[in-house]
C-alpha cells in the first residue's frame, strides 16, 4: 500500500469517527424533546345540590350524630386520580368538573351537562330529579351514574338505558342478609319498622327477600320515637320483642336513633340485624381481603377519613369508565357504551369477585358485605347459593323477574 493510499484511508476513518461523535441535527433533537404529547379530554361531571336536606346532620336528642349520609364526591376524586396511568396509556385525560347547584332544578342540570360537553355524569341529586334528568338526556351521548340511591324501582319500572347503578339495590342488600340467616338456620324473623318512608322502603325490600328465601316473618311491628306513655306498645323494646317466638329481629330504621338501643334490651337473647347489629353493606373500612386494605389506605391518606359506601360507589363509577375505555382503547360514546354494557367487562371491586353491569337493568353485580360496627362477618353470595350463569345474580332481581323495559 502506497503512502498516499494509506493517508487517504486514515483521513476517511477519522472523518467517519468524528461524524459519529457529532450530533447530526441538534436543533431537530431539541425540538423533538419539547413537543408535548396531546391527549383527548374525557369530561366527567359530578352534580350535586347545595344544602340538600338529605345530607343534613342527623342529631339525636343528646346532640350526637347517629347516622350520617356522605356524598360520593371523594370517591370520585380518588377514581380520577387512580385513572391517570390507564388514561395515559390510551391517550386520554380524564377531567373532573364539580357542579354544586343552589337549587334542585332539572332544566338547569341538563343545560349544564350539555353546555360543558360532559361525556359522563355522576348524579348526586334527589331520586325524582335523577329520573327527570335521565329522561331529558335520553339519546344524547352521555353516560349517567347513580352512586347514591338504593331504591329498587330505579332498577325496575323507573330504569333508563343510560343510567348505571354502582350502589347496590335494597333488594340485593336484603338478599345478602337472608342468605346469611338461612345458612345459620335462623328462619323465624320478627320485623320492627319505623314510621318514615325510607323505613317502609327498607322493610318492604326485606319482606320480598324473606319470601324469596323461605324466611318466615312471625310478626311485623311498628316502632316510634316517643316519650308518650300511651305509646308503650310502640316504644318499649321489651314489649315489642316478647312475642311471638323468633330467632332474629330485623329492624328498618333509617335514622338509627331507635335501633341503636335494641341490642341487649330484647325480651329474649336474640340476634339483631338490618339497620343495627348485623348490617348488609356495600363497603366497610374493616374489610381486610382482596386488596381492600390498600384501597382504604389510599383513601385515608388522601382525605384523612374512612371510605364509606357511597364514596366507594363513586370510585367504582370512574373505575368502570376507565376499565371500559382501556378494553376498547377509545372513549368514543358508542364504543364506550358497548364496552361498559358488555358482559365481558371485568371490574376489580376489591371484594373477591369481578363485577360488571347486568344487561337487563344496568345494576353493578357485586358481592355484599355483612358487617357489624367494626368487623366484616361474612360476604354474600354464600357458597351454597348457585346460579345458572353468575352466582352474583342470586343477589337482587334476576333477568326473568325484572320490570325494567327500555
Amino acid at each position: 500500500m502506497t503512502t498516499n493510499k494509506f493517508r487517504l484511508i486514515t483521513s476517511l476513518l477519522v472523518g467517519i469517527t468524528w461524524a459519529a461523535m457529532t450530533p447530526v441535527n441538534s436543533n431537530a433533537s431539541d425540538s423533538k424533546r419539547n413537543v408535548k404529547k396531546t391527549f383527548e379530554t374525557y369530561t366527567v361531571s359530578y352534580v350535586s345540590i347545595e344544602n340538600e336536606e338529605y345530607y343534613d346532620l342527623r342529631r339525636a336528642y343528646t346532640g350526637a350524630t347517629v347516622k350520617q349520609n356522605t356524598r360520593p364526591l371523594n370517591g370520585v376524586k380518588l377514581g380520577i386520580k387512580s385513572a391517570k396511568i390507564i388514561a395515559r396509556s390510551i391517550g386520554v385525560k380524564f377531567k373532573l368538573l364539580e357542579h354544586s347547584l343552589k337549587e334542585n332544578n332539572t332544566e338547569e342540570i341538563v343545560d349544564l351537562l350539555v353546555q360543558t360537553q360532559s361525556d359522563a355524569a355522576i348524579l348526586d341529586i334527589p331520586k325524582s330529579t335523577m329520573l327527570a334528568v335521565a329522561k331529558a338526556l335520553a339519546g344524547k351521548p352521555i353516560l349517567l351514574f347513580n352512586s347514591r340511591h338504593t331504591d329498587s324501582e330505579l332498577r325496575g319500572k323507573d330504569c333508563h338505558s343510560q343510567l348505571f347503578h354502582t350502589i347496590p339495590s335494597d333488594t340485593m342488600l336484603m338478599d345478602a342478609l337472608n342468605q346469611y340467616l338461612k345458612s345459620r338456620n335462623w328462619n323465624k324473623v320478627l320485623v320492627l319498622a319505623g314510621p318514615l318512608k325510607a323505613d317502609s322502603q327498607l322493610k318492604n325490600a326485606y319482606l320480598r327477600s324473606a319470601n324469596k328465601f323461605g324466611v318466615k316473618i312471625v310478626a311485623d311491628k311498628p316502632f316510634e320515637l316517643s316519650n308518650d306513655p300511651r305509646d308503650r306498645s310502640k316504644t318499649n323494646i321489651s314489649l315489642l320483642t316478647g312475642r311471638p317466638r323468633h330467632d332474629v329481629i330485623f329492624i328498618a330504621d333509617s335514622l338509627g336513633e331507635f335501633s341503636r338501643y335494641v341490642p341487649y334490651q330484647t325480651y329474649h337473647s336474640r340476634l339483631v340485624a338490618g339497620s343495627e347489629g348485623l348490617i348488609p353493606d356495600t363497603w366497610h373500612w374493616s374489610w381486610e381481603r382482596y386488596g381492600a386494605p390498600q384501597l382504604n389506605q389510599r383513601f385515608k391518606k388522601m382525605f384523612n377519613s374512612q371510605m364509606t359506601t357511597t364514596e366507594w360507589a363513586g370510585w367504582v363509577a370512574v373505575k368502570a369508565l376507565t376499565s371500559a375505555a382501556r378494553a376498547v382503547e377509545s372513549v368514543e360514546y358508542s364504543k364506550l357504551l358497548s364496552a361498559i354494557s358488555s358482559q365481558d367487562l371485568v371490574l376489580d371491586l376489591y371484594k373477591g369477585s369481578p363485577g360488571n353491569f347486568r344487561s337487563w337493568n344496568n345494576q353493578l353485580r357485586q358481592p355484599i358485605l355483612l358487617r357489624t360496627h367494626n368487623a366484616v362477618i361474612g360476604r354474600a353470595p354464600l357458597e351454597n347459593y348457585l346460579h345458572h350463569s353468575n352466582t352474583l345474580d342470586t343477589l337482587g332481581v334476576d333477568e326473568l323477574e325484572s320490570e325494567c323495559v327500555w
